[in-house]
């Protein structure tokens, strides 16, 4: 059997790897499965504001690599892979993955979310070759060309500050009435003259033979066409609980419903970061959540009390 661990954290994001560094911190043998892709979607953000020691905002490729090294240096060990599968296993919680079996007294999922897509034609024959969903990748292949951003959140407008300056025109595509985002992005993108926004537009169409050259959508004015060399989809995000396998009850959205401590209906099991209900999709929230959820599995397995 597998040597067995005190905490194991499922998840490579800023949750998982938070987590990973206060669990160390606490004296627990902790092991972070940090997934193929090491700082999952905030890979994508060019500047994460808000966030402590940094007043000018950070780069999410920037933050994560500084998050391992610091659970790295804390007593933290890490793979890069993912979990397949988790099962109870008497007191203790198994999971499998592709470098085998790995059993702890309790485990903290981080997984986060996946960008959902927009189920449109076109959309997968396409991606790649300009259908994104990182501007921060992809940007630099669109210099001076009309690009399209999808969506009215938070990432959305990120994605179109980010893309404004280095491609010709960023038109905001919403199928909403108003934009969803936080009040700060909002008013940059309106006082951006290089962003157009179009509101109750839904997207039903992206055309091209080889790469994107135009987008078809709709809205109250009919069926329209507008010209663009990219197209970057940011419409909400999808948990990544499939490892599940059902053993965690989703809400409504998805996700995985926890209370102040992070724990799950299941004893041992903590969930933490944007994979969680009522989570804020903040980095700095969710790398609380991480720490939050450290603390509880150290009591936990202290105290042997599912309470908080």
């Amino acid at each position: 059997m597998a040597d067995e661990l005190d905490i194991l954290v499922i998840g490579g994001g800023i949750a998982g790897l938070t987590a990973g560094f206060h669990a160390a911190t606490t004296g627990r043998r902790t092991l972070v499965l940090t997934g193929r892709l090491l700082g999952g979607n905030l890979l994508s953000i060019e500047a994460i504001e808000g966030y402590p020691d940094h007043p000018e905002g950070i780069a999410g490729y920037e933050l994560c690599p500084i998050a391992q090294m610091d659970a790295a240096q804390a007593g933290a060990a890490f793979a890069m892979v993912e979990a397949d599968a988790i099962e109870s296993h008497g007191d203790l919680w198994r999971v499998q993955s592709a470098q085998g079996e790995h059993v702890a007294g309790a485990v903290i999922v981080a997984t986060g979310t996946s960008f959902r897509k927009l189920g449109v034609p076109g959309e997968d024959r396409l991606f790649g070759k300009g259908v994104s969903q990182c501007a921060s990748c992809d940007a630099p292949l669109m210099r001076g060309k009309p690009v399209i951003v999808v969506g009215g959140g938070d990432s959305a407008l990120q994605e179109a500050l980010a893309l404004a300056g280095i491609v010709s025109r960023v038109t905001i595509l919403t199928d909403g009435a108003v934009l969803t985002a936080q009040d700060s992005f909002v008013e940059r993108v309106a006082g951006n003259p290089e962003i157009d926004i179009r509101f109750n537009a839904k997207v039903e169409e992206i055309l091209g033979e080889t790469v994107v050259t135009r987008v078809r959508y709709r809205d109250p004015a009919g069926a329209q066409e507008i010209p663009a060399d990219g197209v970057f989809v940011f419409i909400g995000m999808q948990p990544n609980t499939a490892f599940l396998n059902s053993l965690l009850t989703p809400d409504a959205t998805g996700k995985i419903s926890v209370d102040p401590g992070m724990r799950t209906g299941l004893p041992g099991v903590f969930a933490a970061g944007t994979l969680r209900a009522e989570a804020a999709c903040r980095a700095l929230a969710s790398a609380e959540d991480g720490r939050v959820a450290a603390l509880s599995a150290d009591r936990y397995l202290t105290d042997g009390v599912w309470a908080s």
